[in-house]
């Protein structure tokens, strides 16, 4: 999903560990989320880092792509649960962008109020409903992507268009997932493979 072609100042989006979450029934069994790379002219910006067993294919994705974790200047936090933020300590030199309703007191973790822009073609927008603080990371490259964190963390989501099988308001999280489609030509969900959004936009 690497884009060298120089659109915009956004020159490669790639998923660094394909996320998954499986279910026996109502009950999780097993999660880990995908966690991705975007490359900018300015920056290097990790999305989610996982849980702490998925470094090893994290290391290997970034050495092939030639990326040091102390390259890494950004890590996005889509929201705090462990399994989104369990090899945070790899990325040393980055700054971690959460959103004000869970960022904690930490050195070098920024609360984000509102939705920012972080360089161009590249912001983060609120998406509530899995969580208080989720929030989702736009980048416009050769395409639309979001990295959609757990306000999608399936296809079945957005194919069934239901919310997330957690969440705190299921129409809050409706709203996000809409807002999401209104944007996006790929999605990277929480927990899966990049798909490409078959849904008509609406204005």
């Amino acid at each position: 999903m690497s884009n060298d072609s120089g659109v915009g100042n956004v020159r490669g989006l790639d998923v660094l560990a394909i996320g998954n979450l499986v279910r026996i029934g109502n009950v999780i069994a097993d999660a880990y989320s995908t966690s991705t790379l975007i490359r900018t002219d300015e920056l290097n910006i990790v999305v989610d880092t996982s849980r702490k067993d998925m470094l090893p294919m994290i290391r290997i994705s970034m050495k092939q792509i030639g990326i040091l974790p102390e390259d890494v200047d950004i890590v996005v936090l889509t929201h705090t649960h462990g399994d989104h933020c369990g090899n945070n300590e790899f990325f040393k030199k980055a700054e971690f962008y959460v959103r004000k309703e869970e960022c904690p007191d930490k050195k070098n973790y920024v609360p984000v109020s509102g939705d920012i822009e972080l360089t161009d073609r590249v912001r983060l927008m609120h998406t509530p409903g899995h969580t208080e603080g989720s929030m989702s990371v736009l980048a416009e490259c050769e395409r639309k992507y979001a990295v959609a964190g757990d306000a999608i963390p399936l296809y079945d989501n957005f194919a069934k268009m239901v919310p997330p099988g957690i969440n705190y308001d299921a129409k809050i999280a409706m709203k996000s997932i809409k807002s999401i489609i209104n944007y996006a030509d790929v999605i990277v969900p929480g927990h899966g493979s990049p798909f490409p959004n078959t849904m008509e936009k609406r204005k």
